[in-house]
């Protein structure tokens, strides 16, 4: 989408803040709205309205009590009240009393409304709140998990989910939402790999852009935009171990070169807030380190919106041994944070901070004016209602339009990582066996953080294959086995309403029944892999592999001499290698959301021709992680391709160095062949443009997508460099037989990195530059940048 001007956070005010509105609540918005020009920035209407902005609320802030101002700072959890519950719950006391800024896990236009009402009708200064949700990937409609969402690669397509998504939100009483999550992981032991982009920074970047702008659009006080947080700033998805919450440990090189450019991409973009994250960085909790969150991301980066803590994330600073709760409260608010989501640490001590000199009232003061400032750029002073439209409730949540949107982008967010022989695409005939203990759960469809999804509207793997085959065939099916042997673990992989309800049926009675159908039909389909609450939150895995008892029912259905096709369920990276050696064809399906089983059965059938490409390495042994393409060189690098061993090189005495399958990888029913790479220059100078280009040809049998993918790599540097980087992408269409020629533009710009002194240079000297179907299939050439 294309919009008038950049949304960078201060011009985005200009658009945001079409309407002047008076010191009441009541103004005379629209007429200014309809005078302004879309096409045109007026830049004096911009700086009238900030003049009402700040006239109102420095008009707020000179009649708050310090326990109003506490109070603004103040994100409780409501959970989901039942309709007049607030009228007597103590929310509602704390609300009326001022104590309360926003809430969230309310869900619903009459219950928001209703307190809603409460804030603006019987407090004393009549705020308004603001009320967050976990809109993750979708709302009710509900999207592939994100890390399947990236595997599109499809920037247009993934801002439309997120446009999507505020629509539905925004119709159903939700202005703010604690997304996108940009945290760079390459350990996919770490459960909440499956809530971001993957491993790469360019690509991580990209993405978060595009979900702010489908969130926030072009102007945050229309009432069908939200609020975005860009979250978990920062470092979460380097935790060692991959175990959730824990320490991070990294130099500020790779902070600055490998993980923070995605949180730098959407504060570009405009971001309104910005959540912290549970972890340390450089030995102090973020949560409360000054460094990250003033000199990092105001000072440098110049963000401006307000910064809240996750959850109870300065109660958990006294655990990392940062003092008590008025401690951790003071060292919170000085670090920069703004609110705090449900400790309650700021409205219960930093009054008596504030009367011991350990606090400022400039610091709270600045912290409740940038909460008024995104309450005021909501529209909420002007109304309060703006978000509970009964009507729109009714009319724009779950609709059909956006159910078959759904569809779309789950089938483009699938990844086929293997057909042998051309199994897939199936034919709408014939026996088709389908199998497997995800094949019919209609819970486990829409992945983890799908909190607002109707999850048994969701469409199962059986569902959607009976509906494609309608009655040109016969479909069979059997469950085949528990989710895994062990009983413990599968209740602890069915959390939140994701149960998979346990057969009482002994093992070999699951299996035997699902051999007797096997038997009987041409093809099987075997839905096997992860349970949505297997990834996501608090679910970090040491084996990353399927379940045993999952592993032992594809390896039986495979020695049936049936064709199989196993449609994988995860949400991270697996270990794949025994599947990857025996099973004919793997589809990976992630967690494809509400029309889940449909978009399986549009790949299966061969109505989507799969295009999808991995955004995460999937390791050959848990052995190599963390793994990824980006790496450096060691002094001493293996001298083959073939993972031969070599003693005193850089290599593994019972494994391979490369993973199963690369970043950037993903297979199509079609091929597609590279060739007449071509640089405009072999010398780039500091002004100007290298264009590079490459033929692309569609040589298979079906049109089909391809993402083009462009790396570089800097041969010398200041300090080490990676063996290649993402710098550009593109996804094209071909009929079968068509040629392209794909160019992409490189500046200076593109080939800066931070140095030792975390200077943003670009070094003259060789630079190599490859294009190609995944980042270790490509064509290479060579340039040479100068002074």
């Amino acid at each position: 989408m294309k919009y008038a001007i950049m949304m960078n956070f201060k011009l985005k005010k200009t658009l945001i803040l079409f309407a002047v509105f008076s010191i009441s609540f009541i103004g005379n918005a629209q007429d200014k709205k309809e005078a302004i020009s879309q096409n045109s920035v007026d830049y004096s209407a911009y700086k009238a309205d900030k003049v009402e902005m700040d006239k109102k609320i420095d008009s707020l802030l000179s009649v708050m009590t310090l326990t109003e101002k506490l109070g603004q700072l103040n994100l409780p959890s409501s959970g989901d009240i039942t309709t007049g519950q607030s009228k007597s719950s103590d929310v509602a006391k704390k609300i009326e009393e001022g104590k309360i800024g926003g809430l969230f896990n309310i869900k619903s236009v009459e219950k928001i409304k209703e307190v809603q009402t409460i804030a603006v009708e019987k407090s004393r200064l009549k705020i308004p709140l603001i009320f967050g949700m976990d809109v993750i990937h979708g709302y009710e409609t509900t999207f592939p998990i994100p890390l399947g969402l990236s595997t599109s690669w499809d920037m247009a397509m993934i801002e439309k989910t997120a446009r999507i998504a505020a629509k539905e939100a925004s119709a159903d009483g939700i202005n703010w939402t604690f997304s996108p999550m940009v945290d760079i992981s390459r350990d996919p032991r770490w459960g909440r790999v499956s809530e971001g982009g993957g491993e790469d920074a360019y690509l991580g970047g990209e993405i978060g852009k595009a979900m702010v702008r489908g969130y926030q659009q072009d102007d945050l006080s229309r009432n069908n935009t939200l609020l975005a947080c860009v979250k978990h700033f920062a470092l979460y998805g380097a935790a060692e171990a991959g175990r959730d919450y824990n320490t991070v440990d990294m130099s500020r090189i790779s902070m600055y070169n490998d993980y923070f450019p995605p949180y730098k991409a959407a504060i570009d973009a405009g971001v309104g807030t910005v959540m912290a994250s549970f972890n340390e960085v450089d030995g102090i909790p973020a949560t409360g380190n000054k460094w990250l969150l003033t000199d990092v991301l105001r000072t440098q980066w110049g963000f401006d919106g307000f910064l809240v803590t996750d959850y109870t994330g300065i109660n958990e600073m006294i655990d990392h041994g940062m003092g008590d709760i008025q401690t951790v409260s003071a060292l919170a608010l000085n670090a920069g944070v703004d609110m705090d989501m449900v400790g309650e640490g700021f409205v219960t001590t930093l009054k008596k901070s504030l009367d011991e000199g350990k606090v400022s009232i400039q610091k709270i003061d600045a912290s409740v004016r940038r909460i008024l400032e995104a309450k005021y750029e909501l529209g909420l002073f002007e109304d309060p209602y703006r978000y509970c439209d009964e009507e729109r409730a009714k009319t724009e949540i779950f609709t059909k339009e956006h159910r078959a949107f759904a569809r779309e982008v789950a089938a483009q967010s699938m990844v086929l990582l293997k057909n042998e022989n051309n199994l897939l695409p199936i034919k709408k005939s014939g026996t088709i066996a389908v199998i497997g203990p995800l094949a019919n759960t209609n819970e486990n469809m829409a992945g983890t953080w799908s909190v607002a999804t109707p999850q048994d509207k969701s469409i199962t793997v059986l569902q959607g294959i009976k509906d494609g085959v309608g009655n040109l065939g016969s479909i069979l099916y059997a469950k085949g086995s528990n989710l895994s042997y062990d009983k413990g673990f599968e209740e602890r992989a069915t959390m939140f309403g994701k149960e998979i309800p346990r057969d009482g049926r002994s093992d070999q009675e699951l299996l035997k029944e699902a051999l007797d159908i096997a038997s009987k039909a041409d093809v099987i389909i075997a839905a096997i892999g992860e349970s949505a609450e297997m990834s996501g939150e608090s679910s970090s895995r040491t084996d990353i592999s399927i379940p045993k008892a999952q592993r032992d029912l594809l390896q039986a259905l495979v020695k049936t001499g049936k064709p199989v096709v196993l449609v994988l369920f995860n949400g991270r990276p697996l270990v794949l290698t025994e599947e990857n050696e025996t099973v004919p064809a793997i589809l990976d399906v992630w967690f494809p959301g509400t029309e889940a089983g449909n978009a399986i059965a549009d790949v299966l059938f061969g109505d989507v021709n799969p295009s999808a490409k991995i955004t995460a390495t999937f390791p050959r042994s848990v052995g190599q992680i963390p793994i990824y393409y980006s790496h450096k060189n060691t002094g001493r690098p293996l001298g083959n391709s073939e993972g031969k061993f070599e003693k005193f090189r850089s290599n593994y005495i019972d494994e391979r160095n490369e993973p199963l399958y690369p970043f950037g990888y993903g297979l199509s029913y079609t091929t597609f062949s590279y060739e007449n790479l071509k640089l405009s220059t072999t010398k780039l100078n500091e002004n100007e443009t290298l264009e590079v280009s490459v033929t692309v040809k569609n040589t298979g049998n079906y049109d089909g997508k391809e993402v083009v993918q462009l790396y570089t790599r800097d041969l010398v540097g200041s300090i080490t460099r990676p063996v290649k980087e993402l710098k550009g992408f593109q996804k094209i269409f071909l009929k079968k037989g068509e040629s392209k020629t794909v160019t992409f533009k490189l500046t200076v710009e593109d080939l800066k990195f931070y140095n030792y002194d975390l200077d943003f240079v670009a070094e003259p000297g060789d630079f190599e530059v490859f294009v190609g179907t995944n980042s270790n299939k490509t064509l290479k050439s060579k340039f040479e940048l100068v002074k």
